[in-house]
């Protein structure tokens, strides 16, 4: 089978695949074409996932649809961006009919779910690879960035951490536990949802914002970075899933959570005059510290005692000694 023939046969047929709002022109040409409205601005982000790095070797081709385009949508709902579209550069060592047609079925839910529509991207042969790249429009000036937090902000997370930190052992099948627990750990890892409602509804609002991909702590090292202050962290306050404390013991739940990353959701610093009527709305925002002067990122405990670990997250190409 050629590329062009997988293309067609396996994506551009793909309902995620046909014409849709802010698509002027989808998969057939050179390239792909999208429509700005007046005041609007282009959000775009692009991640690759390797396999042995990202995902293993030998894994189910319908998660790993969903969880290609989950974790790369997610950076979308970061900056407060509507998703439009998204591209697909695919290396596949062989072509195999069975994988491809549960990898698009895959791909096609999380993209429907997301709302967004497959305009493009290319295949070709080397080892198993997916590189995304998406789109999403952002009223001009709205958009969420990491550079905006202020000494007096609120620390604030969407949800439950350390899930998919917490199902790596079972990806790996290193360890085992009853069917509801793995179930609901393994949701999490491979069909990550990205938060973009609360994004869009962070518009105007947060002052910062980022999705957790590498752990906690070391993600909010960015916004403490760009923005030129101190996040401190209360340890107590950091929310879990009852399935997390439920698999890992509690040094082992609370570290995944801190660091292990993998989690997609938003962490963004939120003045304390606005958290009422968020939450109020119904968004799910949990208030795990404060932005003060200074540099970096620590974890204090109930005392206000600095319990900041060593290892904070994950980085690609960490240097060895």
């Amino acid at each position: 089978m050629g590329e062009f023939e997988l293309i067609r046969n396996y994506f551009a047929a793909a309902p995620c695949a046909q014409p849709g709002m802010g698509v002027a022109l989808g998969i057939g040409d050179d390239c792909a074409l999208l429509s700005m409205n007046p005041g609007e601005q282009l959000a775009i982000s692009t991640d690759t996932l390797v396999a042995g790095v990202h995902f293993p070797e030998v894994c189910d081709p319908f998660l790993l649809g969903q969880r290609a385009l989950g974790v790369s949508a997610s950076d979308l709902a970061a900056m407060g961006a509507s998703p439009l579209a998204f591209t697909l550069a695919l290396t596949l060592p062989e072509v195999c009919a069975d994988w491809l047609q549960a990898f698009a079925r895959g791909l096609n839910q999380m993209a429907q779910g997301c709302s967004m529509r497959l305009i493009g991207g290319d295949t070709t042969r080397g080892p198993l690879s997916l590189t995304v790249t998406v789109f999403g429009t952002v009223p001009t000036g709205q958009a969420l960035t990491r550079s905006g937090a202020r000494p007096g902000d609120l620390l604030c997370v969407g949800g439950a951490l350390g899930d998919g930190a917490g199902a790596l052992p079972l990806v790996l099948n290193q360890r085992s536990t009853e069917a509801s627990t793995t179930q609901a750990l393994l949701a999490r890892y491979w069909s990550p949802q990205p938060q973009l409602a609360l994004g869009q509804a962070l518009r105007g609002k947060a002052t910062s914002a980022l999705d957790i991909s590498d752990g906690l702590l070391a993600d909010c090292g960015h916004i403490a970075s760009a923005s030129g202050v101190r996040l401190l962290v209360e340890r107590d306050k950091v929310p879990m899933s009852d399935a997390l404390l439920a698999f890992f013991n509690a040094d082992e739940a609370l570290n995944a959570a801190l660091s292990g990353g993998d989690d997609y959701r938003l962490a963004f610093t939120l003045p304390a005059s606005l958290l009422a009527d968020l939450v109020a709305a119904g968004w799910p925002i949990f208030v795990i510290g404060r932005v003060v002067e200074g540099q970096g990122v620590g974890l204090i405990d109930d005392r206000g005692q600095d319990v900041t670990p060593l290892t904070r997250g994950y980085q690609h190409f960490r240097e060895t000694r």
